[in-house]
């Protein structure tokens, strides 16, 4: 047991190192554009990608955002890490995106993460999510209660689908939902 707890320990800090890698710095960055914390929302994430700089930018970052923490995930598959272990990597991936030591704390709101580290764990649940996110982002055209619906509805599908990481999905849904409240409360405007 304390050896899979030490194990844990390593991998739950290469997986915060993991999400402080910021998708939509390194994209703007690469592609010349402005820093997206600068304007819009102030977000480094998808949605503001998207509304400053359009699609392929914006996919981009989708795509960094959630495959960065899928290494060291599958490290923690590999090991035959038990479900709690594996969802505290996750969790950590995700606190890494949200709070990056490198860029004072302010990171973005996890969604696209959360997405990459729950089709490591569970991807039933994680198709499930991206599916309604789609529909009611393209149709209500508000990706922010997008997100806050599939977050909702992660635990649930969780419990259904794969009981074993439930737990720890509740627990990456509130810290959604805590970023997301943040966000909110900030940008009157938000999508």
């Amino acid at each position: 047991m304390l050896e899979t707890f030490e194990t844990t320990l390593l991998l739950m800090a290469l997986g915060y190192l993991s999400g402080t890698w910021l998708g939509a710095l390194t994209v703007c960055r690469l592609a010349g554009l402005g820093d997206p914390r600068l304007s819009g929302s102030c977000n480094p994430g998808f949605s503001n990608v998207l509304r400053l700089y359009g699609a392929e930018p914006a996919l981009a970052t989708l795509l960094v955002d959630v495959i960065k923490g899928m290494p060291v995930l599958w490290l923690a598959s590999w090991l035959a890490l038990p479900p709690w272990a594996q969802g505290g990597v996750g969790f950590a991936v995700l606190l890494g995106h949200s709070y990056p030591v490198w860029h004072a704390w302010r990171g973005g709101r996890a969604v696209a993460s959360a997405f990459g580290v729950l089709l490591m764990l569970t991807p039933p649940v994680a198709i499930c999510c991206a599916l309604v996110w789609s529909l009611l982002a393209l149709n209500g055209r508000t990706s922010a209660l997008a997100s806050l619906t599939s977050a909702a509805l992660a635990p649930l599908l969780t419990l259904w689908l794969v009981p074993a990481y439930s737990e720890m999905v509740i627990i990456f849904t509130l810290l959604v939902f805590t970023r997301h409240a943040l966000y909110l409360r900030r940008w009157p405007g938000a999508r």
